[in-house]
């Protein structure tokens, strides 16, 4: 007996599939919103009204990972409201973590209905090269890193692949279909858009000035010339289209009035910025070690405890030499004021002081003060943690897990024969390699882990709540689809492999002797044939 699908039921489900993707989109719109602007109540309720809405038509569409997802969306919103409107570090991670899953998500495979063509929700890039043999490998390079790329091979396809749906980026060579008639495309397709796409331009031979005023005039973002690798470009293309997790401000308010404290986190969280609050400024050392803030808002006047005391104390501490310091207090003699700020403070503020005044003054201040560490803290070749930070961190994280009873793995990784490779293809070849590693591993660890560069071609990366076995895995999956990737080299295409060792934290070990043993397992890995993963002590 042959069933018969009733053709009016394939349609309504048909419907109903697109309805979720087209909200599920809609989440993440609004979730775009809200990091770009202040999280107001009305914005929070519009993102939860949104996933609630997602939640519904998953359930009669049956999509389980959709449900899923907009649940914990809610609950998320939910834990925000039963907080009075307050933000935690803790939300906004869960909130990074189901907005990159939500991203990613489509239509499961074997559904009855695949054959409905429903775009995936991430946009692809659309490549626009002379030679559409380098931009099928850019493609597929591209796929490496996941992110969807399309070649086009004529003016007239791109223009109709433009018609149908708007990429996340367009890399388009500057002669793509006739000399320099890329540029001309490229700036014909973006007039009377409300919002312009991310431009990006190539030329295979270095280009003269007026080529590249040229490309600016077309809305180029970026020029890129000679070999094109797939990190690189993927590196600006990520930047452009702000697909970065968002990471909000973190400002610590020490302040012995708890009315006063609750008023500035009030204003601070409506603003998208997470706080911590301390009424007992005694308590500051550790709390500055546990929370990591961005900014620290300090009362001028307490008891047992001045402002500008806990400022020179703060300050006695290295890692904590360049935290801005914001005093926020009733005094408004101006002596007093220039006085408190020679004492290690940063700004003054006289309460009250309008919400506005406030929130910009942190803001300001918080990303200035981001922009210093990152160039103080990081690796300027792929924006990795350096060693002495990657070390800091380690130390962190060790003190954390003994405390809580959590387990804590730390990995080194090595590119194997690195010295082969700058050798035969050139230092130029063997930082791209680098910079390529480097980004792999930020697409495919979790947002906290730590990741560093310890020099030359060696990578440490501290991943707590992770057991040994379960780091193994997760690194190995990224060691295989590292070695994967191929780099457009004379006389042939490069591939690279690393090796990695991994320890666990055991008992009361310091972070010393624990990185003594992931470099021992490194070691073993090394002389047992390399491109594998092992274990201290196994």
């Amino acid at each position: 007996m042959t069933d018969h699908i009733d053709p009016s039921s394939d349609r309504l489900k048909q419907h109903f599939a697109q309805r979720v993707i087209n909200q599920a989109r809609q989440v993440l719109e609004v979730w775009q919103r809200l990091q770009r602007l202040d999280w107001n109540e009305a914005r929070m309720l519009e993102l939860r009204e949104a996933a609630q809405l997602l939640q519904r038509y998953a359930e009669r569409f049956e999509q389980a990972e959709h449900r899923q997802l907009a649940e914990g969306i809610g609950h998320c919103m939910q834990a925000v409201a039963d907080n009075r409107g307050r933000l935690s570090s803790g939300v906004i991670s869960e909130l990074n973590l189901l907005m990159q899953r939500l991203a990613r998500t489509g239509l499961r495979h074997g559904d009855r209905f695949e054959q409905t063509v429903l775009p995936p929700l991430r946009k692809p890039v659309y490549l626009a090269l002379q030679h559409l043999e380098r931009a099928e490998r850019l493609a597929q390079q591209l796929e490496f890193f996941g992110m969807t790329a399309q070649p086009l091979d004529s003016a007239n396809a791109f223009r109709a692949a433009m018609l149908e749906r708007h990429p996340a980026a367009i890399l388009m060579e500057v002669d793509f279909s006739g000399p320099g008639c890329g540029l001309q495309l490229a700036q014909s397709v973006q007039q009377g858009l409300e919002q312009k796409i991310p431009l990006l331009f190539y030329s295979h031979d270095d280009t003269d000035t007026p080529t590249r005023l040229a490309a600016v005039r077309a809305g180029g973002q970026e020029f890129f010339t000679g070999t094109l690798d797939a990190s690189t470009l993927l590196e600006r293309i990520e930047v452009l289209t702000h697909v970065a997790q968002y990471d909000p401000y973190r400002v610590l308010i020490i302040d012995d009035s708890r009315a006063q404290a609750t008023h500035t986190e009030r204003v601070l969280n409506g603003a998208g910025i997470v706080t911590r609050t301390l009424t007992e400024p005694i308590q500051a050392m550790a709390e500055l070690a546990e929370f990591q803030p961005d900014l620290i808002i300090l009362d001028m006047y307490m008891p047992n405890c001045t402002g500008t005391e806990l400022a020179k104390v703060i300050r006695h501490n290295e890692r904590y030499v360049s935290v801005p310091i914001i005093y926020l207090s009733a005094e408004d003699d101006l002596d007093k004021q220039l006085d408190a700020m020679s004492e290690g403070g940063d700004d003054f503020l006289t309460k009250p002081i309008k919400p506005r005044h406030l929130i910009a003054t942190v803001r300001n201040r918080a990303a200035r003060a981001r922009n210093l560490k990152a160039r103080m803290v990081r690796d300027s070749l792929t924006g990795l943690y350096n060693h002495t930070h990657t070390l800091q961190l380690l130390e962190d994280a060790r003190y954390r897990a003994q405390r809580d009873g959590q387990p804590l793995s730390f990995a080194m990784l090595d590119i194997d024969f690195f010295k082969k490779v700058n050798d035969t293809y050139g230092h130029p070849m063997g930082d791209r390699v680098i910079k390529s590693l480097a980004l792999f591993l930020k697409q495919r660890l979790r947002k906290s882990d730590h990741i560093g560069r310890y020099g030359g071609e060696e990578f440490a990366v501290v991943m707590p709540g992770t057991d040994a076995q379960t780091a193994r895995q997760v690194l190995d999956g990224i060691r295989r689809r590292f070695a994967e990737i191929r780099y457009p080299a004379h006389p042939q295409d490069l591939s690279c492999t690393f090796s990695a060792g991994i320890a666990e934290l055991r008992g009361d070990l310091d972070s010393k002797r624990l990185s003594q043993q992931a470099d021992e397992a490194l070691y073993r890995a090394k002389h047992g044939g390399r491109n594998r993963v092992e274990l201290f002590g196994d």
